[in-house]
């Protein structure tokens, strides 16, 4: 059976502390090795008893430009970036042990969590890693959004967003593609950074949302460009929906293979292709034969 088969799960905990770019609240991360089988899941060390929420597209809470998950009474919220990482290096069990609702912006892109993930090296399982295959061609819309499905010739996960803020926006239109590896991922999505228009910045404000924040923490568009910042990559706001999509699929509890194309789709149209996918891919036979 090939390694690149098995599951992998942390060899150390390893920690992180920050704040919530929406809520301003403090919060620490510690993640945790997990038994093969387990999955990624989330422990609320702040609530009683300690209640886990499974990373599973089913737990999944509508919240506006982010992605939560809700199991019972307990909560998770911005997510994705936490879970593009796990995805992104092939970790497939950890439990992520967390001290408030809303995970910790960071320098608004997965690449600290990558890093920390790194640190704390991976251990291989003896358990096949669960795949699925997209097998039939599948495609969401909403408006002029739109994502889809398709099955990979190659037997590859196939990445690939396309941006369009108009040509008279600082952002512009944008596209990037990729094929999904961890070196890919490490190298090519995870720095890329949360990004916004200051219109929406100030909006924000106004409701006493981000009121911590500032241009430097991520990406702030105004008519010149970014705010007190400087792009690591010139498509680096395509790169960032890419990072959110791994995030995304990450709710699918396995590793997906085909192709995924995306134009100007958010979380939401993400986590429903998700969810189609999980009722449509068939199961890697051969994956599931080896492991027999």
């Amino acid at each position: 059976m090939s390694v690149s088969q098995m599951q992998r799960t942390i060899a150390q905990s390893v920690s992180v502390s920050g704040y919530g770019y929406w809520s301003g609240q403090d919060v620490q991360v510690e993640f945790r090795p997990a038994p093969a089988g387990s999955g990624i899941r989330f422990y609320r060390l702040d609530l009683p008893g300690q209640p886990q929420v499974p990373a599973q597209w089913t737990y999944r809470m509508p919240t506006p430009r982010r992605s939560s998950l809700r199991c019972g009474q307990a909560e998770v919220q911005m997510v994705e970036h936490i879970l593009a990482a796990l995805y992104g290096l092939e970790i497939d069990n950890c439990q992520v042990w967390v001290t408030g609702a809303e995970m910790p912006g960071l320098d608004g892109s997965a690449l600290p969590f990558v890093e920390l993930l790194q640190q704390a090296g991976m251990v291989v399982q003896p358990v096949c890693r669960p795949t699925k295959v997209i097998s039939q061609r599948v495609r969401l819309t909403d408006g002029d959004s739109w994502i889809e499905a398709r099955p990979s010739a190659l037997g590859q996960t196939v990445l690939e967003y396309h941006l369009d803020y108009g040509p008279a926006n600082p952002i512009g239109r944008q596209m990037f593609r990729t094929i999904l590896t961890p070196e890919t991922f490490c190298r090519e999505i995870a720095p890329a950074r949360t990004f916004l228009l200051r219109q929406e910045a100030e909006a924000l404000l106004a409701q006493g949302i981000g009121v911590r924040s500032q241009p430097e923490d991520l990406l702030v568009f105004d008519q010149h460009g970014p705010i007190n910042n400087h792009l690591r990559f010139a498509d680096e706001c395509a790169r960032h929906k890419l990072l959110d999509l791994v995030g995304d699929l990450a709710l699918a509890g396995c590793r997906v293979v085909g192709e995924l194309v995306a134009f100007r789709s958010g979380h939401r149209l993400n986590a429903e292709l998700v969810q189609i996918l999980d009722h449509l891919a068939t199961e890697d036979r051969q994956c599931m034969k080896q492991c027999a």
